[in-house]
């Protein structure tokens, strides 16, 4: 899940930054309204929520949410703000925003209330993802491996790699190139080595190997890859 995290100040915007990346979002960190609509014209698509500080420089984030909202960009939207009066949390929810949380906050209540956002929108994830006999479990950030009538067994990935096994699963049986990969699964700015992808995917191998599936991401050669997994009892 990719996130469009637009915050001015630099510790702050580590911290969130840092917390989400724990929890398995990839997220792009722009430092102003302008840049923020870089990313933006870049892959508007490729975003799953947006979490914008309100006074940024160059562009602010309640002008910049009115932008996106003109061009009929559903993007769900939390604002960050020390503005805690009524008056101003009524200007941002009917600028679009779809939640707002005011400074100081924790990162508990603000990965709760992306939660929220995650749960309420019909455009992003549900709670589960299952394909043939393995189920993501974005509750637990977790993979799992059940065949026939046995115990749910826990497939241990790092995060680059569950990311990855989920953009599969998503994608079940559909070519996908190496950079639709870097551009899905990596932040723009931050240029991986040539060879990560193919590194990753070797990895990934590796791990669904005990479970029957070291053939289930197939290279299709001059074009990318092929994920299919058989529907096993």
């Amino acid at each position: 899940m990719r996130i469009l995290l637009v915050e001015d100040e630099p510790d702050l915007g580590k911290a969130i930054k840092r917390t989400l990346t724990e929890h398995n979002y990839i997220v792009d960190w722009a430092q102003d309204g302008e840049e923020a609509l870089s990313f933006l014209e870049m892959g508007s698509q490729q975003y799953t929520l947006g979490i914008f500080d309100w006074l940024l420089p160059k562009l602010l984030g309640i002008d910049l949410l009115k932008n996106i909202r003109q061009q009929n960009n559903p993007l769900p939207v939390l604002i960050l703000t020390a503005k805690d009066r009524e008056e101003d949390k009524v200007i941002g929810l009917d600028a679009g925003a779809d939640d707002y949380l005011v400074k100081p906050f924790g990162m508990a209540e603000l990965l709760a209330r992306l939660r929220a956002l995650q749960r309420r929108s019909p455009y992003i994830n549900p709670q589960e993802l299952t394909l043939g006999n393995i189920t993501l479990d974005y509750g637990k950030y977790a993979i799992f491996y059940k065949k026939g009538k046995g115990n749910n067994q826990l497939i241990e990935l790092t995060r680059k790699e569950f990311q990855l096994l989920e953009y599969f699963m998503k994608h079940s049986n559909q070519i996908v190139t190496r950079d639709q990969l870097l551009s899905q699964l990596w932040e723009w700015g931050n240029e991986p080595m040539s060879n990560v992808v193919a590194a990753q995917i070797r990895l990934l191998r590796q791990k669904l190997a005990p479970y029957g599936g070291e053939n289930w991401i197939k290279t299709i050669y001059g074009l990318g890859y092929q994920f299919t997994v058989d529907n096993q009892n």
